[in-house]
């Protein structure tokens, strides 16, 4: 029992923000997760980072254009922040934090990544749109990360939908999943018969009851898969959604899988993301 329950805790949840409007409702649903664990909720303010500029303004030459960019960026980060510091304190969890990710930017957010146990990112990112959407992809892909797509409300102590397929990706986003599991009320196990050795889903049961998890199984009809899951969630009336993130990560391009891509991109679940 206690070893079953030993690190399944989580501390910190982050979710970098860039102070635009649409951010508010991935603040409210990160503060709720934090909540939840009793955890510290980490706000990092991402700026528009000059190191971006570098190629642009070249080395040791600065013209009338560029320090033109360069107050154009500055006026444009200190704008965002007091959105963002404003979002900031509008949330009512206490045991929150606040900081400003410094140039490289990405460098500082990798950093930060490694040292918390999920990250949240809102609708914009996960649909590829918005400044965060490149830290979104990198965060997941590269750093390998446990993500939380917040989108809407939900019920962290309701009805979780563990997407499975017996693969890298799928299987880690399970494991990591464990301690938001561990919350939900109720937790269904759905995958579908393809491929020519399809995953025996009561081995990830097995698995979930030894850390004192009862999951339901829900063996999926033949089709396409991503509109079987998307069934799935709404027969359930899940909460969230636990699946793995498909794909390979490239520098300023999305290429995730096909099912990953309409999940991101098409839905509005509340998905937990692991690659």
């Amino acid at each position: 029992m206690a070893a079953a329950a030993f690190g399944q805790a989580w501390s910190r949840v982050t979710i970098p923000v860039s102070g635009t409007a649409g951010e508010a409702t991935a603040l409210e649903l990160a503060a709720q997760i934090a909540q939840g664990f009793k955890a510290e909720l980490n706000v990092l303010f991402a700026p528009p980072d000059p190191a971006e500029l570098s190629p642009w303004l070249g080395e040791g030459f600065m013209g009338t254009v560029q320090m033109s960019t360069l107050d154009s960026l500055k006026a444009a980060a200190e704008e965002s922040e007091l959105t963002a510091r404003a979002q900031f304190g509008a949330i009512t969890y206490p045991g929150k934090v606040f900081a400003a990710l410094e140039s490289p930017v990405w460098q500082d957010l990798a950093s930060e990544t490694r040292l918390s146990d999920l990250m949240v990112f809102g609708e914009q990112s996960g649909k590829g749109q918005g400044r965060l959407s490149e830290a979104f992809q990198q965060v997941l892909m590269e750093e390998r990360a446990g993500v939380f797509i917040a989108r809407r409300a939900f019920n962290l102590n309701g009805t979780a939908v563990v997407a499975w397929d017996g693969k890298e990706p799928s299987s880690r986003a399970a494991r990591r999943a464990v301690p938001l599991l561990k919350k939900a009320s109720k937790v269904v196990i759905v995958g579908a018969p393809t491929g020519d050795n399809p995953a025996d889903l009561s081995r990830l049961g097995q698995y979930y009851a030894a850390h004192g998890i009862t999951a339901e199984i829900d063996a999926l009809a033949k089709g396409e898969i991503h509109n079987l899951l998307a069934e799935a969630n709404e027969r359930h009336g899940a909460d969230f959604m636990v699946a793995g993130a498909y794909g390979r990560s490239r520098l300023r391009e999305f290429a995730f899988g096909g099912t990953t891509r309409h999940l991101l991109q098409h839905t509005q679940l509340n998905l937990y993301m692991a690659h």
